[in-house]
């Protein structure tokens, strides 16, 4: 047993096996950037970098068939690799140093990607001049919203995301006696008008009565939108209100009332709240003298927490990013006759392992080549004393 151990160690901490690693994280690599065609940046990127194992459909099979090993299972195997080299290798003295530190350096950046998939959060923060908003919406999520819209002045909302959706589960709304029985839910559909042929809508309240639904597939590029789509039961103290079509395609208002209370129902991207607000001030789109060739976009906002006290003004503008509270505020787009501004918002806590971890790599190797050729050099002044 001590025997096989030691063979098991020393295959796990083998030069072949991080060549192996790295040679099927290029091929990844190549492979993700050509699938960015058909699924999209994010979609090639969850398909081939942020899975455990890369699979295929084959037709007359009714389940996936792992084709290759995803990036996930390729940089966990990376690391404890280094880890293990490290380890097993490990001795105490300047010779080593940089390949100390060079091995650290590709253990950090590995890991920094494991935590930049499991934590960063990419959004976008719509507004309009004169408005304030508090919160992101996240289009690659969406959630279905429930909205206590009895009160103007004091609107509650209650968002249930798709991952329950999914699960086609009965979602309670904590603080109401509504409770949401989830009939079916399309990632992606196509609304049409019902027409004389056409077999009954499923749902038999609000303007999904008048609706044909039909699937889709996903959609596969960044140029598309899902058009998320739900039906859904609320139920309250016993009494159904019937099922609803809400989809992030519809725009009309859809309301029930209970016990004097009225409750909207929508679909829409999943929105975070945010502790502070931004109030888009003035929203510029320059260009250059007697042309239309865009020159600068620039959202003058102001930034207002109360909660630290902190009330002052921002130039958002291109390469000019607002960092604020952990995350960074790009401007991104715009639109409706350049009054409203789109900002591409990303909260990514790993952010600078990479810049650290390409630091220590560079230290390291500019160390061991140093102390290489120091010693070379020693050697050679030696020789020539001789």
């Amino acid at each position: 047993m001590p025997r096989q151990m030691a063979r098991c160690w020393a295959l796990l901490a083998s030069l072949q096996v991080t060549i192996t690693a790295l040679a099927l994280l290029m091929a990844l690599v190549v492979l993700c950037t050509l699938a960015q065609t058909d699924l999209g940046t994010l979609g090639a990127v969850n398909t081939y970098m942020r899975s455990w194992v890369v699979t295929r459909h084959f037709q007359g099979l009714g389940f996936p068939v792992p084709v290759f090993p995803g990036g996930t299972l390729v940089g966990l195997v990376l690391v404890v690799n280094l880890t293990a080299a490290l380890i097993r290798r490990f001795e105490f003295s300047v010779r080593r140093l940089g390949l100390w530190v060079v091995h650290s350096g590709l253990i950090l950046l590995v890991a920094g990607e494991f935590v930049t998939g499991a934590f960063q959060v990419d959004a976008k923060m719509t507004i309009e001049e004169g408005q304030t908003v508090n919160y992101l919406e996240d289009y690659h999520q969406m959630e279905l919203a429930v909205r206590d819209v009895t009160d103007p002045a004091r609107v509650v909302e209650y968002g249930v995301p798709d991952s329950l959706l999914r699960a086609g589960a009965r979602v309670g709304l904590p603080g109401t006696p509504l409770t949401l029985d989830v009939k079916r839910f399309y990632p992606n559909a196509e609304l049409a008008p019902r027409g004389d042929g056409d077999p009954p809508s499923p749902a038999d309240r609000g303007v999904g009565t008048g609706i044909r639904i039909t699937e889709l597939p996903p959609a596969a590029s960044d140029q598309e939108v899902n058009a998320a789509s739900a039906l859904v039961e609320p139920v309250a103290d016993g009494r159904s209100y019937g099922t609803w079509l809400v989809s992030t395609v519809l725009g009309a208002p859809q309301t029930f009332i209970h016990e004097g209370r009225t409750y909207g129902l929508s679909m829409r991207p999943r929105r975070y709240g945010l502790p502070y607000s931004l109030t888009l001030r003035k929203f510029s789109h320059d260009v250059y003298p007697g042309t239309q060739i865009p020159k600068n976009f620039s959202s003058l906002v102001h930034l207002s927490n109360p909660a630290r006290g902190e009330e002052r003004d921002v130039l958002i503008y291109m390469n000019q990013p607002l960092r604020y509270d952990g995350r960074t505020f790009y401007q991104a787009s715009y639109g409706k006759g350049d009054t409203l501004s789109v900002l591409q918002v990303v909260a990514n806590p790993g952010w600078r392992l990479p810049y650290l971890s390409c630091t220590l790599i560079t230290l390291g190797l500019l160390f061991h080549f140093g102390i290489s050729l120091f010693n070379a050099l020693k050697r050679r002044q030696a020789a020539e004393a001789l």
